[in-house]
């Protein structure tokens, strides 16, 4: 086996556990019951996912230029993705569209009566 069918090897591996992630992410948005959970499924894995696709990509395509795509890419994913998130939680926080019981620590709650 040459370093190239190696590297195609790796590459495939790398692309079939991307998507595979993004797949799960896909089935956890659809089947989770509450905004905090679905959007736990829908940044984690899901970057994750993107992340591993572009590496295969990365390691498929070897050319400076495509790799410097895929590294602004991949941190414009990093950088947006925990926003975008957080922005959703904070909206279905305000419209109440959490399910309140199933908080640990509900840190935007205001201070209790009886403190």
């Amino acid at each position: 086996m040459s370093l190239d069918d190696a590297l195609d090897v790796l590459a495939a591996a790398l692309l079939l556990s991307g998507a595979m992630l993004a797949l799960a992410a896909s089935v956890g948005v659809l089947r989770f019951v509450d905004v905090l959970s679905r959007m736990h499924a829908a940044t984690k894995p899901q970057v994750l996912g993107i992340l591993l696709c572009l590496a295969g990509a990365a390691v498929r395509l070897r050319d400076s230029v495509d790799l410097w795509m895929l590294v602004l890419a991949g941190a414009f994913q990093l950088v947006t993705a925990p926003v975008s998130a957080h922005l959703i939680g904070r909206v279905g926080y305000r419209t109440r569209h959490v399910r309140r019981d199933r908080l640990h620590v509900d840190e935007l709650a205001g201070p209790d009566v009886d403190d």
